[in-house]
């Protein structure tokens, strides 16, 4: 294996959004749907978790599927490397995401479908990344995301299948709370009502 480099970002964008296809109608792609970003301008969903990644995180690992290509697209003017996957699985995203990085120090996840988290969110827990720990943004409601998972914990990503997440991980002895005020954390968006 080549020489351990910095922490990636994996942007996790291969979900098929049903929910909120039910709401807007068959074929909307929440992610391609447009927000009001955190700077008052509107963008994509998927171009505002991008633009609030900032430059904290230099190397980006975008996965998606195959037929999404306007997300491919923002993903590549973004300097995101993509990772085609055919599952909307979380388990799946996660281990295709560490295997298309295998080299990393360890692994920031952004959920693609949060265009609400501030930079300085994003910087923060990037910050506070170190091998052996897994460190999570945690506000007033408790945990958020992204979530941070130090190379220690590269084996038990790789393991990951289906729709089963990290979460198992998340044993006490591992965590570190990121403090933060920012309430962008717990907002995703699964119906248009919520890119409001």
């Amino acid at each position: 294996m080549s020489a351990i480099i910095a922490p990636c970002a994996l942007i996790l964008a291969a979900g098929e959004g049903r929910r909120f296809q039910e709401a807007a109608g068959q074929g909307s792609d929440k992610l391609l749907a447009r927000c009001r970003g955190l700077d008052g301008i509107e963008r994509s969903v998927i171009e505002q978790v991008l633009r609030n990644l900032g430059e904290a995180v230099e190397r980006r690992v975008l996965i998606t599927r195959a037929h999404k290509t306007q997300v491919i697209e923002v993903a590549q003017a973004y300097g995101c490397e993509v990772v085609l996957l055919d599952s909307a699985g979380m388990g799946d995203s996660l281990r295709t995401g560490v295997e298309a990085s295998a080299n990393a120090d360890g692994w920031l996840v952004c959920l693609g479908d949060m265009p609400f988290v501030t930079a300085g969110t994003f910087a923060k827990v990037y910050r506070s990344m170190v091998p052996e720990r897994i460190s999570i943004a945690h506000g007033p409601q408790g945990q958020g995301h992204p979530v941070g998972f130090g190379r220690a914990f590269r084996e038990q990503l790789l393991q990951l299948r289906g729709d089963q997440g990290a979460r198992r991980l998340f044993a006490e002895e591992h965590l570190h709370r990121v403090a933060c005020d920012d309430l962008g954390i717990y907002r995703d968006v699964d119906r248009p009502d919520d890119l409001i």
